[in-house]
């Protein structure tokens, strides 16, 4: 059927509202992005930015994964992209994003920010937890991070949709929230004494180089860091609070493992009915997930390894019960640079813009 004047404009209209800038194109979480984006059916990337990367052609930087028309990375400028994008994924190190977001979000850019700078409600909070970055900046953005939506979408789907400025959870929290928040949420499991164990591949780091990450010093070890105080303890704690209706402390402890990319969580709790059994638990699971297709529980005895979500936007979750101790065990796994991070930002785009959740979003892994 030949379409109509009115068809061929919402058609545009709608082109037009897919337009997506990537800043900080360059770094893990920037590319693959860009690779997510390049396969989507609707969203697009119209802006690349960068700093140390700027005046660079993409096939200079990447030629591997070509780009159409090839374009050259700019340095992030607010009016050029206002001009390019309706959406920008801000893919840059903590404390530099907000300093962009403000100016992208009074030009009408909503911005999907992959930092740490907006997870926080309290700017109070987030001075305390990234003091570093806190002590060469002075913001002023105290209303913004009340604003911003965590962007979590299987527990915050309709505020993304709504959104102006999402937060993206860190890995480890993306991990660490989804088996916890269902036990929290029903009441099931005892507020104190909670437990995560996680590890994670080297290029949870980023793309800078660091000496920890070496193939020299990573290669054949396994090694704990951030033991107390590490810094997503906190955010976990405050989605955990939130859901929980009342304030949770924990103990979260991180590793680094030899691999690239994937994280596997697991989550000790105790049962407050020493009766429920493992099959009770996944019920649970599998009910508050049974809509989000982004997340599959694995029957019982069966224990996620991250080779089983390599490059794609899933989060495998298992359950057992330890009926001489009470303790329930949680275990999660997800590949950090999709699931935990890339397209965890792509899945709240989707919803920014009005798609299904896992619109474009891989979900059969590269196996083995």
């Amino acid at each position: 059927m030949e379409s109509t004047p009115s068809t061929k404009a919402a058609a545009i209209s709608k082109a037009h509202d897919s337009r997506v800038a990537v800043i900080g194109a360059t770094g893990y979480g920037g590319l693959q992005t860009i690779r997510l984006l390049e396969g989507h059916p609707q969203l697009n990337v119209t802006y690349l930015g960068g700093e140390r990367s700027a005046g660079k052609r993409w096939s200079e930087l990447f030629p591997f994964l070509p780009i159409p028309d090839d374009p050259e990375v700019q340095s992030p400028d607010p009016d050029k992209i206002a001009e390019l994008a309706n959406y920008a994924v801000l893919s840059l190190p903590n404390g530099l994003a907000c300093q962009l977001a403000p100016q992208l979000l009074r030009r009408n850019v909503r911005v999907v920010d992959l930092s740490a700078d907006y997870r926080y409600r309290s700017l109070d909070q987030w001075n305390q937890v990234y003091v570093q970055e806190a002590r060469v900046l002075n913001r002023n953005d105290e209303q913004l991070c009340r604003e911003a939506v965590y962007g979590l979408p299987e527990w915050k789907g309709p505020e993304i949709a709504a959104a102006k400025l999402v937060a993206a959870p860190g890995c480890f929290p993306t991990a660490s929230l989804l088996p916890l928040l269902p036990f929290l949420n029903q009441g099931l499991i005892e507020n104190d004494g909670l437990i995560i164990d996680a590890k994670t591949g080297t290029s949870g780091g980023g793309r800078l180089a660091k000496e920890q990450f070496l193939l020299a010093e990573a290669s054949d070890s396994i090694a704990p860091y951030g033991v107390v105080g590490h810094r997503h303890t906190s955010e976990i704690e405050q989605m955990a609070s939130e859901v929980a209706g009342q304030p949770i402390q924990l103990q979260f402890t991180p590793h680094l493992v030899p691999m690239v990319r994937g994280l596997l969580a697991t989550v000790y709790a105790r049962l407050r009915d020493p009766g429920l059994t493992a099959e009770d638990c996944r019920t649970v699971l599998r009910a508050i997930y049974r809509h989000h297709p982004c997340v599959d529980v694995l029957p019982v005895g069966t224990y996620p390894a991250t080779k089983w979500v390599k490059n794609t936007n899933k989060a495998l979750l298992s359950v057992q019960v330890d009926n001489r101790t009470s303790r329930l065990v949680l275990m999660s796994a997800v590949d950090n640079l999709v699931k935990g991070q890339a397209g965890q930002a792509v899945q709240c785009l989707n919803l920014m813009a009005g798609l299904p959740p896992a619109t474009g979003l891989p979900s059969l892994t590269f196996y083995p």
